[in-house]
């Protein structure tokens, strides 16, 4: 029996996998050979979905991007052999943007199908809960807070910390809660984790809830991901079914249940009191804090929150120890992140790597530069909230220290790439349009600053009174930052305060193409 394996991730299945996967079987059957086509997690090499793989003698051979109509030109070829072709990438272990990453959370991706059990212990899967069954709620907080491992959502908040507190707390009913509304323009590897590895997410928030003494827990998943809540939904009747769920998870005193609910798809709801807001019923707004959600969180009760990385993190940590996790990474920034490449590059998709990496290092090396071949003029890190790092920073360590230390932030690990035909002005002005349109509208600073700001940078690029309009657009940049409840208006100006600072010319380009 001939063994392929083809991704069923919604970046594979939006370039055709489905259609590929339909050709193979057809061509197989028509060919009368033994062939089985597993549909597995995505390894993240997007630029080359979708991706086929042939389990050879000496391991696994890629082959992509690969059409249906392409496969009977393979079958002819011989890559059932894992012979040479045009779409041949070799073995996929050695393929360069695979083989130098440092993958921990997404170390099963392309190995297995999502939502089998099986397949998931028989590589490594609930070996991080095995052990945290056995241990003391405050023992499991430790293991983490001895990892190092900060909020994977963008804040970098010590996970450890927010943890003991909900551990210390005493309440009738605790809650765990997984942020999965993955709203960051350029940032995909949460949606990856759901769709690919979603028992790792389970085991993640398992163990928050045996730690925390938290007997319920819920993801919330924004709507535009319909295969990630129809894959979480089956991995987690798959998880009860194997009492990795459920009441007296492998037959201890613990019990753990987990429900999933979609969000309406408000960027907002990306915000952790929101995100409460929301699961509770209510319009997704955000909350003054004090209290914070760890005190008081879903429907008053103390509560966990987290995003998908961050839970997705925990397995490992606890079947490795913390210290296994702290080794990789650099200052206070501990463990691996993983870092999504878009925008205009050349290859896109998931690199995970120690912090410490360079920006230059995964936009060149692993990304090879731009799609177009022009040069990379800036890259904005972080989601639509980030700032635009300027090429001459390229050297910039990916590092929550380093980038705070240059008004720029990690983030969500999105790498958003553009070459020198970008107009940083209208970037910059783009920041405050997709505030004014997120924007829940309940502080001042965030629902009119952002309004406001659209019009003075359009007065700026007008050539109007340019010099008051710039101070002023200083002035309400530094008003956001300081009266807005939440990062949505806190962050707002830091990508519009990064263009005006490393792109000024793109301000007077509307007045110097008028000269000309």
């Amino acid at each position: 029996m001939i063994r392929l394996f083809l991704t069923r991730d919604s970046a594979a299945l939006a370039v055709g996998a489905d259609e590929v996967a339909q050709a193979i079987s057809a061509e197989a059957q028509a060919r009368k050979l033994d062939v089985t086509l597993s549909r597995t997690s995505s390894r993240g090499l997007l630029w080359l979905e979708p991706f086929v793989e042939v389990e050879t003698p000496a391991g696994r051979v890629g082959y992509g991007p690969v059409s249906a109509e392409d496969v009977k030109g393979l079958f002819d070829g011989g890559f059932l052999e894992g012979a040479v072709h045009p779409l041949c990438q070799g073995k996929t272990d050695d393929i360069p943007f695979l083989k130098y990453q440092e993958r921990l959370t997404f170390a099963r991706a392309g190995l297995t199908e999502p939502v089998s059990v099986e397949q998931y212990m028989a590589h490594g899967g609930f070996a991080g809960l095995k052990k945290a069954l056995a241990m003391a709620g405050a023992e499991i907080v430790k293991e983490v807070t001895d990892s190092g491992l900060r909020g994977r959502g963008g804040a970098g908040f010590p996970a450890g910390i927010k943890w003991k507190t909900v551990h210390d707390f005493t309440a009738d009913q605790k809650y765990v809660c997984c942020n999965a509304d993955e709203g960051d323009s350029g940032t995909f590897a949460d949606r990856m984790v759901m769709e690919g590895d979603p028992l790792m997410l389970i085991e993640g928030m398992t163990i928050a809830g045996v730690a925390a003494g938290a007997t319920r827990g819920y993801i919330y998943i924004r709507s535009e991901y319909p295969h990630a809540i129809e894959t979480m939904k089956a991995a987690i009747a798959a998880a009860g079914a194997a009492n990795w769920l459920g009441q007296n998870i492998q037959g201890t005193d613990k019990s753990f249940t987990l429900e999933v609910r979609r969000g309406a798809g408000a960027y907002i709801c990306g915000e952790e009191t929101a995100m409460l807001e929301s699961l509770e019923g209510k319009r997704g707004m955000v909350r003054a804090k004090p209290p914070i959600p760890a005190i008081t969180g879903l429907f008053g009760k103390p509560t966990i929150i987290n995003n998908v990385l961050t839970f997705a993190a925990v397995p490992y940590i606890l079947a490795k120890g913390g210290k296994a996790y702290a080794d990789y990474g650099m200052g206070r920034s501990r463990g691996t992140l993983p870092f999504q490449l878009a925008g205009n590059i050349k290859h896109g998709g998931l690199v995970e790597k120690a912090f410490g990496v360079t920006l230059g290092q995964l936009i060149n090396d692993f990304g090879g530069g731009t799609f177009t071949g022009r040069p990379v003029r800036a890259v904005q890190v972080g989601g639509p909230l980030g700032a635009y790092v300027p090429v001459s920073q390229l050297d910039l360590p990916m590092d929550y220290e380093a980038f705070a230390a240059k008004a720029a932030m990690v983030g969500h690990g999105g790498i958003v790439v553009f070459d020198d035909s970008v107009d940083m002005a209208a970037q910059a002005r783009f920041a405050m349009e997709f505030c004014a349109i997120e924007s829940c509208g309940k502080c001042t600073p965030c629902r009119i600053g952002s309004t406001r700001g659209m019009e003075v940078i359009d007065r700026i690029v007008a050539d109007e009174n340019r010099a008051a309009n710039t101070a002023l657009l200083e002035d309400l940049c530094q008003t956001m930052v300081d009266g807005s409840l939440c990062a949505m208006g806190g962050l707002t100006p830091m990508p519009v305060m990064s263009a005006l600072k490393h792109f000024p010319e793109d301000f007077t380009r509307a007045k110097r193409l008028a000269a000309e």
